[in-house]
């Protein structure tokens, strides 16, 4: 387990890294806490696209049809065809 979130007694959030093995963050609101993991996922988000994009041959090299038919994935693919433009309409 990397970290753990506590309710203080005052009500508010302490995070505790066992990494450093102290609070990271305190007396955060519930808001506050929501926003710092917001972030952390925007820092992920951003570092995936940047570094991490894979081939969209890929998709076809991987796909198994266990979950999914083939001919469900053949009507998804067709779909990833599509305009942007308008898809957003």
């Amino acid at each position: 387990m990397g970290a753990f979130v506590t309710r203080q007694p005052n009500g508010l959030l302490c995070r505790f890294s066992s990494v450093v093995d102290c609070p990271t963050h305190y007396n955060m609101t519930d808001e506050e806490y929501i926003e710092m993991c917001a972030e952390k996922a925007r820092e992920e988000a951003r570092d995936v696209l940047e570094n991490y994009l894979k081939p969209f041959e890929w998709l076809r090299n991987y796909f198994r049809p266990n979950n999914m038919t083939q001919e469900e994935f053949e009507n998804v693919l067709k779909e990833m065809e599509v305009s942007k433009e308008l898809i957003r309409i």
